[in-house]
């Protein structure tokens, strides 16, 4: 039994639970926000940043993420340039850690967050468990994919040699950064509620 068939509504700023009164305008009785039977417009907004996310993720993986000047002479590198350069040198250890945190993680996510979205529109045939076990994989999995952000932020800021070497983010890292921030918003404004009312056969409108 789901809290909203007992006329429960969950607070969205405070977690309150809350029996709303008819005829009164929904509102928290700890902190006053205004209540909703489940996130206004949920799917819309959760599709809004999953295409924009996945429409920058072409040029997060076609520019350079990192411009590497030695001696003088500039060498961009693309993310899979740069693992394809870390399997050369042998350190094949480290190339699959950039591999999946900054290719197979974000692909999954995009992948991931569009099944759950299709599955609970369509009302395909998915147990609730394995959706719900993919969300909270998904919500954990994201922080992961700023690995590369923070590696190139801390390489610009120590190589530092003036003209005999220097490391500068390339547009690919602003790009791949942004990726990563909506497919954590995506996530967020995700109600895994859905999953449960579409699973029930009740479908309110998100």
């Amino acid at each position: 039994m789901r809290a909203l068939d007992a006329g429960l509504w969950v607070c969205h700023e405070c977690h309150q639970l809350n029996r709303p009164s008819p005829g009164q305008a929904p509102r928290c009785r700890r902190c006053g926000a205004v209540l909703h039977a489940r996130r206004p417009n949920s799917i819309a907004r959760t599709w809004a940043l999953l295409l924009t996310a996945a429409l920058l993720y072409i040029p997060a993986n076609l520019l350079p993420i990192m411009n590497v000047s030695l001696f003088g002479r500039d060498s961009p590198a693309t993310i899979m340039g740069g693992v394809i350069e870390l399997i050369h040198a042998g350190m094949l250890p480290i190339a699959a850690v950039v591999f999946v945190a900054s290719i197979l993680v974000p692909s999954f996510k995009l992948l991931g967050i569009a099944l759950l979205l299709y599955s609970v529109q369509r009302h395909q045939v998915m147990s609730a468990r394995q959706r719900i076990i993919m969300y909270r994989f998904i919500e954990w999995i994201g922080r992961w994919s700023m690995l590369d952000i923070f590696v190139i932020a801390i390489l610009v800021a120590l190589v530092r040699f003036g003209n005999l070497a220097s490391i500068e983010a390339g547009a690919g890292a602003l790009a791949f950064a942004a990726v990563v921030i909506l497919t954590m918003l995506a996530a967020i404004t995700f109600d895994p509620r859905l999953i449960w009312d579409n699973t029930d056969g009740n479908h309110p409108d998100d």
